[in-house]
C-alpha cells in the first residue's frame, strides 16, 4: 500500500477539505498575461464508484482549506482555474490547474506541492486522532504525476471517525494540475483515481 507513517499527538487535524491555498491579488504583471485555459476534467472522467455532479470550471484558485500550510507563492489568478466535484453525501473532489511563466517554476511548484502533502500528514494531530500517510506511487504521463494519500481516524467521533484523502500532482511543461479527492465512506479508489489523474494531465494540452 506504499509508505505509511502513523502519528499521534496534539495539534490540528484535517477537517472536511484538503489544502490551504491563497490567491495573489492585484493586476496581472507582464509575466502573467492571459493564457488559454488548459483542458480540464469532465464528470465522466471521475471514478464510477461515485455519482458525481460539478460546477463549471472557473478562473481562480478556488476554495481555501486548512491543510496543508506553507504553500509556495501562488501564481496570479489570471492563469489559474479550478473545478469542484461533489456527491450527494460522501465524497468531494477538486481539480486545480496553474500555468506558470516558465517550466522551471512549474517544476518547483509541483515539487513543493508534493512535500506539502507529506508535511500535512506528518503534522501533529489533536488528541484522539491518528494520521497515516500513503505513497501510492507515480503515474507515467507527460512530465510525470504522483498520487499521495492520507487516512485520519478520530476516536472521539463515533459517527464519522475516518476520512480518506487522495492527492494527485501532475505536470505537462509549464502547467501543473492538482487532482484531489476525499471521503468519509469506504476505501479510497486508488487505481481509479490514478486513471483520473492520468486523464487530467493528458487533457491539459
Amino acid at each position: 500500500m506504499g509508505v505509511r507513517t502513523r502519528l499521534r499527538g496534539g495539534g490540528v487535524v484535517v477537517g472536511a477539505a484538503l489544502l490551504a491555498l491563497g490567491v495573489a491579488s492585484g493586476p496581472a504583471t507582464a509575466a502573467d498575461q492571459w493564457r488559454p485555459r488548459p483542458g480540464t476534467l469532465y464528470i465522466s472522467d471521475l471514478p464510477k464508484t461515485e455519482s458525481w455532479r460539478a460546477n463549471p470550471t472557473v478562473r481562480g484558485w478556488g476554495s481555501e482549506y486548512v491543510c496543508p500550510a506553507g504553500w509556495p507563492a501562488e501564481p496570479a489568478e489570471v492563469n489559474v482555474w479550478n473545478r469542484d466535484f461533489t456527491t450527494a453525501e460522501t465524497a468531494f473532489a477538486q481539480q486545480k490547474v496553474a500555468v506558470f511563466a516558465t517550466e522551471t517554476e512549474a517544476v518547483a511548484f509541483a515539487a513543493k506541492a508534493r512535500q506539502d502533502y507529506l508535511d500535512c500528514a506528518n503534522a501533529p494531530q489533536r488528541p484522539g486522532v491518528t494520521a497515516t500517510y500513503y505513497d501510492h506511487g507515480a503515474v507515467d504521463v507527460e512530465e510525470g504525476a504522483t498520487l499521495q494519500g492520507m487516512y485520519t481516524h478520530d476516536s472521539t467521533n463515533p459517527e464519522r471517525p475516518g476520512f480518506n484523502y487522495l492527492w494527485g500532482v501532475g505536470r505537462d511543461g509549464d502547467t501543473v494540475t492538482l487532482v484531489l479527492w476525499q471521503s468519509y465512506w469506504g476505501d479510497p479508489p486508488v487505481t481509479e483515481w490514478k486513471r483520473t489523474l492520468r486523464t487530467a494531465v493528458n487533457k491539459l494540452y
